[in-house]
């Protein structure tokens, strides 16, 4: 039998490291590994916005590094965040709404600038850099330049259906991707529009499935094919339900042209609904969660619980990456717009403290490896749990006793059994070395 690691979370107690003695007696409850394998992990991170960089730069210098190490920095014993988001342009947790070009009719977008990233999102993402050179970035906007869209403003209407502001709009994609290189920074994915579904009161824009398709299959492809960029494009952020399945992700991806140049979907909020059919499919087409549902404020303890079964949802249902969204916030979390989110660090008079979601996340990026190969669970216990081998051998199980007492439960693996005395309410992280 081999030695495990084992961290235990509670309302009260956070990340405390249990020793593991086989449980005595019978074993409650049980799951097992069957030997069948599912998708690999490409990482876990959170969403890079103005309003995470303003909350960081309020803190001292050595306090935000600390910060920065603990979501970052692969040797800290933090989260070792590796697949991140950012939004083109202003997001709804925007300081102000901006996009990269505001000059009205600039379809050769020579006035295309990133300066507008520069006070908060920039500094923020480089200190995130400097501590994991190789993590994996996606860019999303939330709005086109207001001068592309019918009504011509950030919170409402389309993209406007021409040829001339399809290709215009294109470039827009890659000159952000050719400036954040020349900062550093490399965009591995574009996901197209974020939220498609919903005029909001933040910057928004509307799309159908068939301008997804076209606007994939004609322009940006194959922009991004002929000038070289070696950025992957997503459908995406979608956030509506199973009944959109059909007109987006089923539509793009029997297109020939389009699936060609589609590297995958992203899904957040009512979007997780289309996951099973999506991943049943085109299991070929990589999966994002990209965006963790966000609450109200109050960072408590039931909220984190609910959070920890999106995380298990999300993964048993296909995705590679999983991220959140506010990792950095001021107390009470406000927006520009009045809704009161969760972060996983909050920032209040000069110092911060790290919320029941921070280790929610750590439950899962702390151990779970790039690469690693999600197995597959059977047993009455599985529908709290998922497992994952990663490629040093080891493996880690995740697991949640959502009962009010102590359950033991066994974990079966390539032919071990290990057995658990899980406290009420834990979430747990076993680590069963290779």
């Amino acid at each position: 039998m081999k030695n495990v690691t084992w961290y235990a979370s509670t309302e009260n107690h956070y990340w405390e490291k249990q020793e593991y003695r086989p449980a005595a007696g019978e074993a409650g409850s049980s799951l097992t590994a069957d030997g069948r394998t599912d998708q690999s992990i490409l990482g876990f991170g959170g969403c890079f916005n103005e309003l995470g960089g303003v909350a960081l730069q309020k803190l001292p210098q050595e306090d935000q590094d600390q910060v920065m190490d603990l979501l970052f920095d692969p040797a800290a014993d933090g989260l070792r965040l590796n697949f991140n988001r950012m939004s083109i342009g202003a997001s709804d947790y925007g300081a102000k709404w901006y996009s990269y070009n505001e000059t009205e009719g600039d379809y050769a977008m020579e006035h295309f600038s990133i300066d507008g990233d520069r006070p908060y999102m920039l500094p923020y993402i480089k200190a995130a850099y400097k501590r994991n050179g190789t993590m994996q970035m996606f860019g999303s906007p939330w709005s086109p330049p207001t001068w592309m869209k019918f009504p011509p403003v950030y919170n409402f209407g389309r993209l406007v259906w021409t040829e001339e502001n399809l290709k215009a709009y294109a470039l827009y994609f890659a000159k952000y991707v050719q400036a954040y290189a020349a900062e550093g920074i490399k965009i591995n994915q574009v996901h197209i529009q974020n939220e498609p579904f919903s005029d909001h009161k933040f910057p928004s824009c509307l799309w159908s499935g068939d301008q997804f398709r076209e606007f994939i299959a004609k322009y940006i492809g194959p922009l991004f094919e002929e000038m070289g960029l070696d950025t992957d494009i997503f459908l995406g952020t979608l956030n509506a339900d199973e009944k959109t399945y059909n007109d987006y992700a089923n539509r793009i991806f029997h297109d020939k042209e389009a699936s060609k140049y589609c590297k995958g979907v992203s899904y957040q909020w009512a979007g997780k609904y289309c996951l099973p059919q999506t991943h049943e499919s085109f299991p070929d087409k990589v999966l994002i969660q990209s965006e963790n549902e966000c609450g109200n404020g109050n960072n408590d303890w039931g909220y984190a619980t609910y959070i920890y079964g999106l995380f298990r949802h999300y993964l048993t249902n296909g995705v590679s990456a999983y991220v959140y969204w506010n990792m950095i916030l001021e107390q009470g979390g406000m927006s520009s717009w009045g809704w009161h989110q969760n972060s996983m660090v909050v920032v209040e008079d000069g110092r911060y403290t790290l919320t029941p979601e921070f280790y929610v996340m750590k439950h899962f990026s702390r151990y779970i490896q790039p690469g690693a190969k999600r197995l597959c669970l059977t047993g009455p216990w599985t529908g709290t749990s998922t497992a994952f081998r990663n490629p040093d051998g080891s493996v880690v199980l995740n697991t949640y006793n959502p009962f009010p007492m102590t359950q033991t439960v066994s974990f079966t693996v390539e032919g071990d059994t290990y057995s658990f005395e899980l406290a009420s309410g834990s979430i747990n992280t076993m680590v069963i070395p290779g």
